[in-house]
């Protein structure tokens, strides 16, 4: 693979009542193995995906014991994705998952998700900015910094799924040098999903990058936590450069489980922020003297 080069499959993803852990291995070899042999190298899941696997427990119905009974199966799950990352020489941004972690917060989860590489590196990031839900019902909190991580194809951060509506989070990834943003997200309406959707699509505007929106799709009565989902794939670009003129670089059908790719070379993003059209990354700090000055005016 190019070192800049790579092609990314984004899920719009079915979580399902698994009633075994041997179901959830076999059903994730088989999203790997299908984004592998359509020659992927970077695999996206989304927010939340992993608490299909609170049915394993028969705690699927109960919102804290969900909690409790999906984070005890990470480091199971994270073992698994290493292996398959391994086997089909791909990185794979785990869906994430609550995350019980003292260094954290002492009683409460975290939302983690964990980018695997190839040679078994697992690294969390956690969400920054919990929704209403997560803050006021479910008692999810913020966990850990962001971060940059480097990878053989270029530097990638993560904003899962409301992260991605705040422009300083995406800025502080932009200035951390990352050139891809992977916005994995779960969403119960259709106006949720465009809020993620408009934030994924204004990061990639004003930071001049990539992100891949990944989603969980579809209704699933039995784990309240995640009873409805609307969502769909996609993967954005700055609109510059020899990049789409809406910016869109692959998109899902609505509410359909499955993978969507794009093929993206990152030096390209590199050379739109040096000689694009417009300068946005390098002329953001501008805003900083412009909005200290705001003046107030009336016309009574």
């Amino acid at each position: 693979m190019d070192a800049a080069a790579v092609r990314i499959a984004t899920a719009a993803y079915a979580m399902d009542p698994l009633p075994s852990w041997q179901a959830y291995v076999d059903k994730l070899h088989a999203w790997v193995a299908e984004a592998a042999a359509q020659g992927a190298d970077l695999l996206v899941f989304p927010e939340y995906g992993a608490m299909e696997l609170a049915a394993i427990s028969g705690q699927a119905g109960d919102l804290e014991a969900s909690l409790r009974a999906v984070s005890d199966l990470v480091p199971q799950v994270d073992a698994l994705h290493a292996e398959l990352a391994a086997r089909f020489s791909v990185h794979i941004l785990a869906a994430s998952a609550p995350v019980f972690d003292a260094a954290c917060h002492p009683t409460r989860p975290v939302n983690r998700a964990r980018l695997v590489a190839p040679n078994g590196v697992v690294i969390g990031q956690d969400k920054q900015i919990m929704t209403r839900f997560e803050r006021e019902t479910w008692d999810v909190v913020a966990g850990g910094p962001l971060r940059a991580i480097e990878t053989e194809f270029g530097t990638v951060g993560v904003l899962i799924c409301y992260d991605a509506e705040f422009p300083l989070l995406g800025r502080a990834l932009i200035e951390a040098g990352c050139d891809m943003i992977l916005v994995p997200s779960c969403t119960d309406t259709w106006q949720g999903y465009h809020r993620v959707r408009t934030g994924a699509a204004a990061r990639a505007l004003e930071g001049q990058c990539i992100t891949v929106q990944s989603s969980t799709t579809g209704d699933c009565d039995w784990c309240p936590a995640v009873d409805e989902n609307r969502g769909r794939a996609g993967v954005f670009a700055p609109q510059d450069g020899g990049m789409p003129d809406d910016g869109v670089l692959a998109f899902g059908p609505p509410d359909t489980s499955g993978w969507s790719y794009a093929d993206i070379d990152l030096a390209q993003i590199r050379d739109i922020r040096q000689q694009g059209a417009v300068r946005g990354v390098a002329h953001w700090p501008e805003q900083i003297d412009r909005i200290a000055r705001v003046e107030h005016i009336t016309t009574r």
